[in-house]
């Protein structure tokens, strides 16, 4: 197994805070790995210590093969970061923004130009490549971010909450693009708060709570975790969630998940007849009113709230109206 990312006990402090605790990783060449965690969790300060722009007070990390420590000018020749809005002039024109990053990038005057035209057709932007970026739609803005930072065709790619604020279709655009990525050999490390962005994208997942790993595996082993199918119970406005999870830990086979907010208690159960009905005559008996009441497989969102004590908190949908490109 060639790894492309590989770090062990990175730790890193900030006056009285620890943001790392220890956290380990391993991402094999050619694969995603999905860091999920809440903000605050530590997810963006491990990706600027692999991607080099910060130091580790501990630990040690490599990427693409290189020490980030000892050998940041090997790592920077060979990866590329985007970070959770698009790092890019409005001033300038699409395709002058390509032309920049690639002189910065040094690449040669006829590389950049090649690339450019082929990454312009590539993420579905050359109709508007000669308009300022200022025009662009927040889905245009981050296909132009990403493919600014494919200019060097990079063999590890940092993405850091890389469709925070997108409309669906966007981030659906988006997604198609990174699976071709992909495919074609690139190494993904991918921090979202957006479970189904982890769940289609990522070979694995790593969750991170409070500077380190609490659990990783596929999207599959980790909901495997949680349990089986579940019972889940909406009480009403004056209902109480804890209560009726007490009243329903007779018909589960494990405990019982109270998510306060949402007046959502879930419980693992095996199904079979009778259960919906047995639990809303217990619910009935306790005097607790049924908002809505179902079956349902567990979702990364169980995970997530399983592990870390809360929901995954997702960034506001960006309202810049969408322009034809």
């Amino acid at each position: 197994m060639t790894l492309a990312i590989e770090a062990a006990g990175l730790m890193k402090r900030y006056g009285s805070t620890d943001a790392l605790t220890g956290l380990d990783l391993a991402v094999e060449g050619g694969t995603v790995l999905a860091m999920l965690g809440p903000n605050g969790a530590g997810k963006t300060t491990a990706v600027r210590i692999l991607s080099t722009l910060l130091t580790a007070d501990g630990g040690s990390a490599r990427v693409a093969g290189f020490d980030v420590a000892t050998d940041p000018f090997e790592v920077r020749e060979r990866i590329a970061l985007t970070g959770q809005f698009a790092a890019v002039d409005e001033r300038l024109s699409g395709r002058e923004n390509l032309v920049l990053f690639g002189r910065l990038a040094h690449l040669h005057r006829a590389d950049v130009r090649r690339r450019t035209n082929a990454l312009l057709d590539q993420f579905e932007i050359a109709d508007a490549a000669d308009r300022p970026v200022g025009t662009y739609s927040g889905g245009m803005r981050r296909r132009l971010d990403l493919a600014a930072a494919l200019l060097s065709q990079p063999e590890v790619l940092f993405l850091d909450e890389p469709t925070t604020g997108l409309d669906p279709r966007s981030r659906l655009t988006v997604w198609q693009l990174l699976e071709g990525l992909v495919a074609a050999g690139t190494t993904l490390l991918l921090t979202t708060q957006y479970l189904d962005e982890a769940d289609r994208l990522a070979n694995q997942i790593v969750v991170v709570d409070h500077g380190r790993a609490i659990a990783r595996g596929t999207a599959a082993e980790l909901k495997a975790q949680v349990g089986g199918e579940r019972l889940e119970v909406t009480v009403g406005e004056a209902g109480q969630p804890a209560t009726a999870g007490t009243v329903l830990r007779v018909l589960g086979s494990g405990e019982p998940a109270i998510d306060v907010d949402r007046r959502v208690v879930g419980i693992p159960v095996q199904r079979r007849p009778g259960l919906l009905a047995d639990a809303v005559r217990l619910l009935d008996e306790a005097g607790i009113e049924i908002d809505d009441l179902e079956f349902r497989r567990p979702t990364l969102d169980d995970v997530f709230l399983t592990l870390t004590g809360r929901r995954a908190e997702i960034a506001a949908t960006d309202t810049r109206p969408e322009v034809a490109a």
